[in-house]
């Protein structure tokens, strides 16, 4: 956040929020759009009979769904945001706090991408358990919801972090060895994730926060 100042970084950031904003109110629509369509077919008229007040109904609901829905849509969100705007970020925050570091020539943009499509059905498929599990243990959601998005995004984080300046094994390798510290902080970004408008801005901030980890991680001396 002490970055803020600097104009590389506001950039990407206004335009990372910009677009993590357009990607929430898509999928919102979609589904949005979806359940309509589902509310109008013949087969559900047929059950429930032309119910003119179910449409307006819909309408006030739906605009509570949205705020709910992009809670949970934020964490796949900023998954796609990172593969687009981590090389930005990182090369914005390498600028000002590690200067000594070689240039980055050439992004390994095909491994993030990769990472970034496994994780993303990993996030999907764990969350569509933890929603599962909400409805079973309600009291338990929210922390069962950090600590799973906490692991999962701080491992995607931290290894696209690394696969810039390390090969994929051993910025695995370095995970691995680390992985207590990233998931924490992976968890105190998936939090924030969890609130109106905050959350906004997490993705491009995690971005910059797992640069620095990473760095500070590949600098401790080997067991």
């Amino acid at each position: 956040m002490a970055q803020f100042d600097d104009p590389q970084f506001r950039s990407v950031l206004w335009r990372g929020l910009g677009l993590t904003i357009e990607l929430l109110v898509t999928a919102c629509l979609l589904v949005i759009f979806g359940v309509n369509q589902l509310l109008s077919s013949a087969l559900v008229a047929g059950l429930i009979g032309d119910q003119s007040w179910l449409g307006s109904l819909f309408n006030i609901g739906g605009i509570l769904f949205t705020i709910v829905l992009s809670v949970w849509l934020m964490v796949p969100v900023a998954s796609a945001i990172i593969t687009l705007f981590l090389d930005e970020v990182a090369q914005a925050v390498e600028e000002q706090y590690y200067p000594h570091l070689p240039k980055q020539t050439a992004a390994k943009l095909q491994g993030q991408i990769l990472v970034s499509i496994n994780f993303l059905g990993l996030l999907i498929l764990a969350n569509i358990g933890t929603l599962i599990l909400s409805l079973i243990l309600p009291f338990l959601a929210p922390f069962v919801f950090w600590a799973t998005n906490g692991y999962l995004m701080g491992q995607e984080y931290f290894q696209m972090a690394a696969m810039r300046r390390l090969p994929r094994a051993q910025a695995h390798a370095l995970f691995q060895n680390h992985q207590g510290s990233i998931w924490i902080a992976g968890t105190l970004m998936a939090i924030p994730l969890t609130m109106p408008l905050v959350g906004l801005f997490i993705p491009i901030l995690g971005a910059a926060t797992f640069t620095h980890q990473f760095e500070r991680l590949r600098a401790l001396p080997s067991d």
